[in-house]
């Protein structure tokens, strides 16, 4: 699914007979998010295109619950909560998806005046990085990319995986020493 194809959807749907306020807020927080979340599903996930449709199925399931969004104290958290849950779905469908590996271009940064010789070494980084962050735990996972992507505190993080602070930092102490390693 298309950026534009998703942004279409949520502009469709912000017109809904729902409360104005919840909708409004959704709506606005989910855009400004979307390049966020989508960015840490692709790691999760593999590719752009179960990424894309992961975070798409997250905006409808917050969509599905907005009636509870006055109750929700960080709504930008609990749109995050609501992706991972559904990359995770996404992971155990029936058809069991394989991680299919990023494009080349996907993982090329634009905008740069880099030489094609730089540009190979950090899509080489890159891609070793990913499948570092692919060989974590599920749990290391979550948390590093949360906390690196998301922009995330521990203590949201926790909040959001409904587990303990220690818990958190020890899983992201974890794995950030097996990302040491790796990348050493």
């Amino acid at each position: 699914m298309s950026d534009a194809s998703a942004t279409s959807v949520v502009i469709a749907m912000s017109d809904a007979d729902a409360p104005l306020c919840s909708s409004e807020t959704l709506v606005n927080v989910f855009n400004e998010l979307r390049d966020e979340l989508i960015s840490t599903l692709l790691f999760l996930l593999g590719n752009r295109d179960d990424a894309q449709d992961a975070a798409q199925e997250a905006f409808l399931k917050c969509w599905r619950a907005r009636e509870s969004l006055p109750t929700v104290r960080n709504v930008r958290a609990w749109i995050f909560r609501v992706g991972l849950n559904a990359a995770k779905d996404f992971q155990r469908s029936a058809w069991n998806r394989k991680a299919r590996p990023l494009m080349g271009e996907e993982l090329m940064l634009t905008g740069r005046d880099s030489s094609p010789a730089d540009l190979l070494e950090e899509q080489e980084s890159l891609e070793l990085l990913r499948r570092a962050i692919l060989e974590l735990r599920q749990e290391e996972k979550e948390v590093f990319l949360l906390r690196q992507n998301g922009g995330f505190t521990y203590e949201q993080i926790a909040e959001m995986r409904q587990s303990p602070v220690g818990t958190v930092k020890t899983q992201m102490r974890s794995a950030l020493q097996k990302l040491r390693k790796v990348l050493n």
